[in-house]
């Protein structure tokens, strides 16, 4: 166990023949007293100071630690968003594959459609091109025939139809 202060003010030496002079010893003394005073407290002083340093590493050890468990939970949070962004992703590429495949396969039905359509009609004016140029191949035969020749040269004597008017003019009035 350490000396105190007041050890040292309370020792009491034997007295020997031709000793030291007993007033300068007490007046050392006093000094080592003050001096180690001095020096306890400096010490009170420096524990408490490594104590406070001691609480002050320990919470700031606290704060590392929570620090590092943060960087866990975020990078794990970060690979959780990343994941599910590439789910994401996933569904919405396959969503538009479908939905261009649907509109590809309606594409193609439309285009078959038309295309189906169009030899229709190409049918239909061939049959109408046929029934109009037989219609105009007998008209044509009508008018190239002799009939219309005969017809001018028929001679009509119109004097039976002046008579005719005349009479009727007469009989009117």
């Amino acid at each position: 166990m350490p000396l105190s202060p007041l050890d040292i003010h309370n020792k009491e030496f034997s007295r020997g023949f031709r000793g030291y002079q007993e007033d300068e010893v007490n007046e050392f003394l006093q000094q080592i007293i003050k001096d180690y005073e001095i020096l306890l407290q400096e010490k009170k002083e420096l524990e408490e100071r490594v104590k406070q340093t001691d609480e002050r590493v320990g919470h700031f050890t606290t704060i590392e630690s929570t620090l590092q468990k943060s960087i866990v939970v975020a990078q794990e949070a970060a690979e959780e968003v990343r994941r599910n962004s590439q789910k994401e992703a996933k569904l919405i590429t396959r969503e538009a594959e479908k939905n261009a495949d649907r509109i590809v396969n309606e594409s193609l039905m439309k285009a078959r459609r038309i295309a189906m359509e169009i030899e229709e009609l190409k049918k239909q004016s061939k049959v109408f091109r046929n029934r109009f140029r037989m219609l105009v191949e007998a008209q044509l035969d009508l008018v190239n025939t002799d009939d219309w020749d005969t017809l001018m040269e028929y001679d009509l004597d119109t004097t039976n139809l002046d008579k005719l008017e005349q009479d009727k003019d007469d009989y009117n009035s």
